[in-house]
């Protein structure tokens, strides 16, 4: 028996393995564009996020939609009530320093009832009563001088109408000339006598000239003088009438200049002028001396510092030795003496919750109660101030004390009860809210009302919204185009444009209302 085996028999064949192709190397775009585009990628997402750190946005400040829940009332029914306090209507009244001064003493004290013009106070008049002295000497100085001056114009005026001095001038004047004519009339007769005693006196010396052996020496002498002095007289006649003349004319000028003035009297109308005008500038310094005295006295008189009203002392603001100025040129205050108010006007301030505003109409009847009086206080609604309290979600409200006793003073604390007007009627009492936003945050064009919400991506977004008819003085209703989750945008808003990026730094204090009272 054959035992071997053939191994071979059992070999199988195998296929040679092929060649080992070279190893194909990836592509560079695929090795370095992946990586790139998640890099870009995570960058992009992380810019994305902080887009609000560097791209410009507009700070705003913004509140809330005011929801409301409006029910049908009764007419007479309480609908809620609110905390207040009493407080002088309109405004408490002051009594105040109309001169500066030093408080000197308080003639009145808290609580006291005064009248109207009785003295409250009265401040140190030693320095005003020395001003009023002077200004009254002052005063009889200008009303010498105006005196004076009023006897100036008198005899100016006197010495205009009656100007005896000129027409003695011009009397004067004529008496002179006529002197002169009559000598220069008289002149050729005294010419002729003088020639003629020339002529005999020259013929009288040649008579004994020619006597000279039976005559005296003397009287020949004697001849020669008078024959001299007939001649010099006859010389000074003759050389007289062309000054006679002269002086004619003259005095004939000095004549019409007399009577020119004596008709146009130039320096007494200038006279009457000058007195007039010291007259009327003596009158004026009086007035202003005047004045001055009225000035002293009334700076003197507010001195005492009078009530301005009938009321009540509310406060005594500034006590004996305080210094206070004028109204007008002092701070606010620092004029005020006394507080007064009237007790027949006061009045409650009351917080109401915002939700109850809509509740709050003008006239409304409200319940008043304070431990002063043993019985509810009558009161009506007078209106809804725009001063909202944000922290305590409220508004104040004004309302009206009918008849206050007077154990009501301001400063007491109320607790106000309002209750329902007289409603229309409705069927049912259904309950539904109501959407409220401030007034002042209403942009109105043609018959379309927007208002400037922020949307949840901080982008600002103009809404456009359809009133209702109910509201306040500060608040509106909105019927359409808001949701209670809105923020509505309160400043920053004047310069934003639709979807303009914006980051909120917090609720406005002021619900978008200005504060008033």
């Amino acid at each position: 028996m054959n035992t071997s085996v053939d191994v071979r028999q059992f070999a199988m064949e195998r296929a040679r393995p092929a060649a080992a192709s070279p190893q194909r190397r990836r592509p560079r775009l695929a090795t370095y564009l992946v990586p790139a585009m998640v890099i870009f990628g995570f960058v992009g997402m992380l810019g994305w996020a902080a887009r609000d750190r560097f791209l410009p946005v507009t700070p705003v400040t913004v509140v809330p939609v005011i929801v409301s829940r409006a029910e049908v009332q009764q007419a007479g029914t309480p609908l809620f009530k609110a905390a207040g306090w009493i407080e002088p209507r309109p405004t408490a009244v002051l009594a105040t320093a109309l001169t500066d001064g030093v408080v000197d003493e308080l003639l009145v004290v808290e609580g006291q009832s005064v009248e109207k013009g009785q003295a409250v106070a009265k401040l140190i008049s030693a320095d005003r009563r020395l001003a009023l002295e002077q200004a009254k000497a002052t005063l009889l100085v200008h009303d010498k001088e105006v005196a004076s001056a009023e006897s100036d114009l008198r005899s100016a005026k006197l010495r205009f109408d009656q100007p005896l001095h000129l027409e003695a001038a011009l009397a004067d004047a004529q008496s002179s000339l006529a002197e002169t004519e009559a000598a220069l009339a008289k002149l050729p007769f005294q010419i002729d006598a003088a020639q003629a005693n020339s002529a005999f006196a020259e013929k009288r010396l040649g008579l004994r000239r020619k006597a000279a052996d039976s005559i005296a020496e003397s009287l020949i002498q004697e001849s020669e003088r008078n024959y001299a002095a007939a001649k010099s007289e006859l010389q000074q006649l003759e050389d007289q009438q062309p000054r006679l003349k002269k002086q004619v004319d003259a005095i004939e000028r000095k004549r019409e200049t007399a009577a020119q003035q004596l008709k146009l009297r130039i320096e007494e109308s200038a006279k009457v002028a000058e007195s007039e005008a010291r007259l009327k500038s003596s009158e004026a310094r009086r007035n202003q001396a005047t004045l001055a005295v009225e000035q002293a006295q009334l700076d003197l008189d507010r001195t005492v510092v009078r009530a301005p009203i009938s009321g009540r002392v509310l406060q005594l603001v500034a006590p004996p030795g305080t210094h206070v100025a004028s109204v007008g040129v002092s701070p606010q205050g620092s004029s005020t003496i006394v507080r007064l108010y009237d007790p027949r006007m006061l009045q409650v301030r009351a917080d109401v919750r915002l939700e109850d505003v809509l509740f709050v109409q003008p006239g409304q009847e409200v319940q008043l109660e304070t431990p002063s009086s043993k019985t509810p206080l009558r009161g009506t609604v007078l209106q809804a101030t725009s001063t909202a309290n944000i922290q305590k979600n409220t508004l104040e409200v004004k309302v009206a004390i009918i008849e206050p006793p007077p154990t009501v003073t301001p400063e007491m604390l109320v607790t106000a009860t309002f209750i329902a007007p007289p409603q229309p009627e409705q069927p049912g009492s259904a309950q539904q809210d109501r959407l409220l936003v401030p007034r002042s945050l209403v942009e109105k064009a043609a018959e379309t009302s927007t208002v400037w919400t922020v949307d949840a991506t901080n982008a600002a977004r103009r809404r456009s919204i359809r009133l209702g008819s109910a509201g306040t003085d500060a608040l509106v209703e909105v019927v359409e185009g808001l949701s209670p989750t809105d923020k509505l945008i309160v400043s920053g808003r004047e310069r934003l444009t639709e979807g303009e990026r914006v980051v909120v730094t917090g609720d406005d204090p002021s619900l978008g209302i200005g504060k008033g009272t």
